[in-house]
């Protein structure tokens, strides 16, 4: 079993955990391949912030790169991915993984070459997760349970406070 879990501070304290525990999927390129056509699949303007949904009306990849990588590195077994990110022809900041055999696992390359751009790989460097203590973000748990969702996967989503203890959500 896996857990991915996602604290909210106040301060330094943690006031809430959202905890999502599942069997993650087996770390091989082919899998990682499926996975991410699985993800693609599960891309949604939902998960977008408004920056990103009026290009992504005709580019239905662009704006999900960062919570589709992250999903992946989190499904995913124990394995050697590393997230890259690097800056586009927009000046957008793009991320896919990249494994110790020189693999890159880009799950929105599409975003550039549907318009005739390249992803920015050469350019890219290693990169820790956004936001504080590198904690996953909230839409990554949202695209991972759909995800665990369309393919039949039983999960186990909790959210916990101090005060109530855990509010847990099972799933099949």
């Amino acid at each position: 079993m896996k857990v991915v879990e996602r604290h909210r501070y106040n301060g330094d304290e943690i006031f809430e955990t959202r905890s999502l525990s599942f069997v993650p999927f087996s770390y091989s390129e082919e899998g990682a391949e499926s996975m991410m056509k699985i993800i693609r699949t599960q891309l949604t303007p939902d998960l977008l912030t408004k920056k990103y949904r009026k290009e992504n009306e005709t580019n239905p990849m662009y704006g999900h790169c960062y919570h589709s990588t992250q999903a992946l590195f989190y499904l995913l077994d124990p394995h050697e991915l590393v997230p890259m990110s690097g800056v586009d022809y927009r000046g957008d900041t793009h991320w896919w993984l990249y494994d110790d055999r020189g693999v890159i696992y880009d799950t929105t390359a599409d975003q550039y070459y549907s318009v005739g751009q390249v992803p920015p790989h050469d350019t890219g460097k290693k990169t820790a997760w956004y936001g504080w203590k590198q904690r996953p973000h909230q839409r990554t748990l949202k695209l991972m349970m759909k995800v665990l969702d369309s393919c039949n996967i039983e999960y186990c989503y909790e959210i916990i406070t101090p005060q109530t203890g855990p509010l847990t959500e099972f799933f099949v």
